[in-house]
């Protein structure tokens, strides 16, 4: 899975697409129909990368990439309108070993959301790329 460009903007639903860079922030597409550009000024808001996010775990936090890739596996997903104890027991098998007082039936919803956006996606059948190591410098194309 190679989330490493869809980000998640505090205060903004849905996910969006990093396309590039400009002199005041950065510059989304929004992965709804409508495709709509946005320049996210971090300054002012928070903007998080699904590769980078984590669920509060019990003994350690579990990486939301982890995640998805089980409810892939797993195929049957709850719908967001359902109840908490019914999305709950779905996190349960998905997730297991989340942090149940911390973890809200909200932010599971947040999560089966995602999911619904991205599953149909290129990005989500591709192989995330290589970090880079430390020394290594990416090659410039001239």
């Amino acid at each position: 899975m190679n989330l490493r460009a869809l980000v998640s903007v505090t205060g903004k639903p849905g996910l969006f697409k990093l396309i590039g860079q400009n002199k005041t922030g950065f510059i989304l597409e929004s992965l709804d129909g409508q495709r709509a550009k946005s320049i996210v000024n971090l300054s002012t808001t928070k903007m998080a990368t699904l590769e980078d996010i984590t669920v509060y775990g019990e003994e350690e936090e579990l990486k939301l990439i982890d995640i998805l890739g089980r409810i892939k596996e797993k195929g049957d997903l709850p719908s967001t309108k359902s109840d908490g104890k019914t999305l709950r027991e779905f996190f349960r098998e998905v997730a297991p070993g989340h942090d149940e007082e911390r973890v809200y039936s909200s932010d599971i919803k947040k999560i089966v959301n995602w999911y619904n956006i991205i599953k149909e996606l290129p990005l989500f059948s591709e192989e995330a790329p290589a970090p880079l190591d430390e020394h290594e410098q990416p090659e410039n194309e001239e």
